[in-house]
């Protein structure tokens, strides 16, 4: 029970993490109305991962032939879209000022499609790896605890839920800067680890493959400790600031520039 709850809850995590930022964001601007939006993203990711993790399982020689490519194009798009959120918050000089006099700041037809696109391929992402993954615990042991798994999808969702219920109760202009820098992070995670993963499927160039390596040895049994970038504690943090113990030489530099880049953005909009 416990792999499937690690596996099920590592893959939700994150996107409940953004689900519930976007919708204490909707809730913040008054536009509760464009949630359904998001709700559609989600609900055409799950079914479009299993649909995907069918492709990639049986038509294209296997997940393993083709997972460095997957997650390197998904995570940069997920990262362009975060982005997209990002620019649009700071975009809006005044937008704290706007609320506080419960003005309603009103989203167009281009912004419900970035909020469903969001949605969409955060879900495929982490939708694809949990179908493969539970494919993969099944093979290994012969069957599958569908009781642990639901339970890590649960616990992912409650996150998503904390997130939202205290997000929403910040002051406005807190949430907007504690909220943005959070997509910042997340952002920038998903970017770098979209370079090395692309690196690894050897559509980048790779001249420093780490840096440094600061993961704990692996435990005598095989298993991961809590901190490295493949255990418990770690790999959350790797999917939600991009957390790695033996980054790449584009991965450090994508990492560090985007950074750098939404700082310039966020100041050139203040």
């Amino acid at each position: 029970m416990l792999p499937e709850f690690i596996v099920m809850f590592r893959e939700s995590l994150e996107v409940a993490f953004v689900i519930g930022i976007i919708l204490a964001y909707l809730h913040k601007t008054k536009n509760e109305d464009m949630e359904k939006h998001v709700w559609l993203g989600v609900s055409a990711g799950l079914v479009l991962s299993i649909v995907l993790a069918y492709l990639f399982q049986f038509l294209s020689g296997g997940f393993a032939a083709n997972e460095e490519l997957f997650e390197g194009i998904f995570m940069v798009l997920t990262s362009a879209f975060v982005s997209w959120l990002i620019f649009w918050v700071v975009s809006h000089k005044n937008i704290a000022q706007e609320l506080r006099d419960q003005v309603k700041v009103k989203l167009d037809k281009k912004e419900a499609f970035g909020l469903f696109a969001l949605a969409l391929t955060a879900t495929i992402r982490e939708g694809v790896e949990a179908v493969l993954f539970m494919a993969g615990i099944s093979l290994n042991i012969g069957s599958i605890s569908i009781f642990g798994a639901l339970l890590g999808v649960i616990a992912a969702i409650v996150v998503g839920i904390l997130v939202f219920e205290y997000a929403v109760r910040f002051n406005i202009g807190l949430f907007f800067k504690i909220t943005t820098a959070v997509l910042v992070l997340l952002a920038a995670g998903l970017f770098s680890q979209g370079l090395h993963e692309l690196q690894e499927a050897k559509v980048l160039p790779t001249y420093v493959e780490h840096v440094y390596n600061i993961n704990p040895p692996v435990n005598a049994d095989g298993s991961y400790p809590l901190l490295h970038e493949k255990g418990p504690i770690g790999s959350i943090f790797k999917g939600l600031v991009g957390y790695d113990g033996n980054p790449s030489d584009i991965q450090i530099v994508g990492y560090i520039a985007y950074i750098l880049g939404a700082y310039m953005i966020y100041k050139k909009g203040k």
